[in-house]
């Protein structure tokens, strides 16, 4: 376990203040929800931006990038992902991809997309070229959503000096790679989905296809950056990062994947502390759902943004509403079983906690100090628990791991204490009894015990 940067440990601790008093900072905050019941911003343990959804074998999975703790610019080494099956536990799956997986790029790891194809998954993302010092695409592969990734081709994909890539299958198979700052382009990618036929066609930037910008001759149209294609019905939508800055987002729609395109409207307005903003909008479970990201984390800002998530519904005749940013966030879709093993770093919400690679395998939770807890939400105890287990380590002498339903300091229903084990990858099992955990509840686990570091939770399991 290392020492993590006073900045990171400031974000997790003032988390639980954040959820106090969001509503009161700013008026296009819903006032209502309780700490209990905050799920935006997704992601508590890291800063997180430019998200991109995707759908895999009934769960969705969520590429962001990474906002590194304390930057005065974009300064962002690495990609995250996360993935969920009812949209507000979220499942922290580390860093699969960063600079250093592409030994041609030098630095910034801005917004990209990932899509599958015949059972790969492909990443698109910017960075600089080190030959040449200006933004390239890249593109990596890997066999699992997760990663681990690697580049695909050991050069660019493409490079014209621009950002922000985005991919779109058709219902034909035909897949398109588009991108641009400050223009938009498109390219069909071959099915390989590593390489391209013709050269990169311009899309025209006209005030009918993407709207008018006020006061500018440079740049005429509302267009700005990180453009997100998708189908719906027979229509085209592309949503894209509008009118910096500060960004709102808008979109446009055409009868075809490269036009022409008709400026439809704003999709969500400048808000949330941050002068960017970026989309990702899926269908998924009976939803639509629209992925941005804001500054509304203790710290957060142009440089330190968070990723959030608001449900919608289309309008009958296929336009987009109006959409706000909220804490509330989306709804929970079904319940979380707490009788089948769940990973630690399955979270709603984090107070003081941070995620690290694990020895056995995938991410665990620790830099747990006393007083720290994560938020579960929705887990269906049904009748009831009889017993909790967990997987624990410590290199000091270890705490306990009190189980509360509906708050940090709610109904206490169990109490596990963890022993020290002699590092913080040395692995055991501890289990406890438990009374009074029936129904569908918001399960709290809080820690507790002496100063400093207390120990690591890989995973945890209820049993009846």
């Amino acid at each position: 376990m290392k020492t993590p940067t006073p900045t990171r440990r400031r974000i997790a601790a003032l988390a639980l203040a954040f959820a106090f008093a969001a509503a009161a900072l700013s008026p296009v905050v819903d006032p209502s929800p309780s700490p209990a019941q905050a799920d935006n911003p997704i992601v508590q343990t890291v800063y997180t931006a430019d998200p991109a959804p995707l759908i895999h074998n009934g769960r969705l999975y969520l590429y962001t990038g990474h906002d590194e703790d304390g930057a005065t610019w974009f300064d962002m080494r690495d990609w995250r992902v996360w993935s969920s099956d009812d949209m507000v536990n979220w499942t922290d799956h580390g860093s699969p991809l960063s600079l250093d997986t592409f030994s041609w790029a030098r630095q910034d790891a801005w917004a990209g997309q990932a899509v599958e194809r015949d059972g790969k998954f492909y990443w698109y993302v910017p960075v600089i070229n080190d030959a040449t010092g200006r933004p390239a695409i890249g593109v990596a592969v890997a066999d699992s959503p997760t990663g681990p990734f690697e580049d695909a081709l050991g050069r660019p994909l493409v490079q014209n000096g621009e950002i922000d890539p985005s991919v779109f299958i058709d219902d034909d198979g035909q897949a398109y790679l588009y991108w641009g700052n400050p223009n938009l382009w498109y390219v069909k990618l071959n099915a390989d989905m590593t390489s391209y036929s013709g050269a990169p066609t311009q899309i025209p930037l006209t005030t009918q296809g993407f709207g008018t910008r006020p006061g500018s001759s440079d740049r005429p149209t509302l267009y700005e950056e990180g453009p997100w294609v998708y189908k719906r019905d027979s229509l085209y939508y592309m949503a894209f990062a509008a009118q910096c800055c500060s960004e709102h987002i808008a979109y446009s729609t055409a009868p075809g994947p490269t036009g022409p395109w008709t400026y439809r409207g704003t999709v969500m307005p400048t808000q949330g502390s941050s002068f960017t903003n970026h989309p990702g909008i899926i269908d998924y479970k009976g939803g639509s759902y629209l992925f941005y990201h804001n500054g509304a984390l203790p710290g957060g800002g142009g440089f330190a943004r968070s990723v959030a998530v608001e449900q919608f519904d289309y309008n009958p005749d296929g336009t987009i509403p109006v959409i706000n940013m909220t804490e509330s966030g989306a709804p929970q879709v079904g319940a979380l079983n707490p009788y089948v093993r769940q990973e630690a770093e399955t979270i709603a919400w984090a107070n003081g906690v941070e995620t690290e690679p694990s020895g056995e395998g995938g991410m665990n939770v620790g830099w747990i100090e006393n007083g720290d807890w994560i938020k579960v939400k929705g887990a269906a105890f049904g009748t009831g628990a009889a017993t909790f287990d967990a997987r624990v380590a410590s290199a000091t002498g270890g705490g306990a791991i009190e189980l509360r339903l509906g708050g940090p300091t709610g109904a206490l229903v169990g109490t596990c204490n963890v022993p020290g084990t002699g590092g913080w990858q040395t692995w055991t099992d501890v289990s406890c009894p438990v009374s009074g955990a029936t129904g569908t509840q918001d399960l709290y686990l809080r820690f507790t015990g002496g100063s400093g570091y207390l120990f690591n939770v890989n995973w945890w399991q209820f049993a009846t």
